[in-house]
């Protein structure tokens, strides 16, 4: 009975997958502009912007960032409210994207939605934080200190914004990579074997992906990057590790119980 339960859920036909994503997608879509509606609102109304770039303040020399085209104000502007905007929509992009995928899950495995979007959300903004407050200052510092007698630094506000921005969200996107793969392991769909067979082919995926999403250098932002995703990747691991024997103690439960139920039928 119980495994009937637990396969009705999945049973449900191609054609309403579709449209149940295509509702999850209009949720997320709606979330997403209600959030950059009000992140803008904070952004014109409180200095994000100048917070944002504190960490450039020891390389203006008492001056400010510049700009050289009239729509770069409106511009960063926008760049910061979408970033923030992301952020405030993370929780409802979470819950939808649990939501849609929670119909393959066991009852046990549906209780922990709250835990898991929780974790979510502070891992996200953990690497946010992490980007603003010590990634960015020393990428900044390190590229600063490369300089040349014949070179002056002059930095300009949209290339900043729009390196901070990035690397920030940069940031808090890989942060989410434990979340993802406990996931896929609640899911079936990786197991800790897979994850350690594949470790070679990770690290140096990985690395690419640190070169080709992080702006300005292919040395100093990309190895700050690339440190902590590999790190959580070997978490992950161990993390996999326990949620994969944990499904299995539970499989052999159901088995064990369902061999006693068999036994005793008349």
């Amino acid at each position: 009975m119980a495994a009937k339960e637990r396969e009705e859920p999945s049973e449900m036909p191609f054609l309403d997958h579709l449209e149940e994503l295509r509702f999850r997608l209009f949720w997320i879509g709606g979330a997403l502009l209600v959030a950059f509606a009000l992140a803008f609102t904070l952004v014109s109304n409180f200095d994000v912007i100048g917070l944002l770039a504190l960490p450039a303040k020891d390389f203006l020399h008492g001056g400010k960032l510049i700009y050289t085209h009239p729509a770069d104000p409106f511009t960063i502007l926008m760049q910061v409210s979408f970033g923030l905007g992301l952020v405030l929509a993370s929780p409802v992009i979470g819950y939808q994207v649990w939501s849609f995928l929670s119909p393959a899950l066991h009852p046990h495995e549906k209780r922990v939605v709250i835990p898991v979007i929780l974790g979510a959300v502070l891992l996200f903004l953990s690497g946010c934080a992490m980007s603003v407050a010590w990634v960015l200052p020393v990428t900044l510092k390190l590229l600063g200190g490369i300089s040349s007698g014949s070179l002056e630094q002059m930095i300009s506000a949209s290339e900043y914004f729009s390196f901070a921005v990035t690397l920030t969200l940069a940031f808090g996107a890989v942060f989410e990579l434990p979340i993802l793969i406990l996931a896929l392991t609640a899911l079936g769909l990786v197991t800790p074997r897979t994850l350690v067979k594949f470790r070679r082919h990770s690290f140096v995926g990985m690395l690419i992906l640190s070169a080709v999403i992080t702006p300005g250098d292919l040395i100093i932002s990309t190895g700050m990057l690339f440190i902590p995703l590999y790190g959580l990747y070997e978490l992950s691991i161990i993390l996999s590790w326990f949620v994969y024997r944990a499904k299995q103690k539970k499989a052999r439960r159901e088995e064990e119980a369902e061999r006693i139920a068999a036994a005793s039928r008349p």
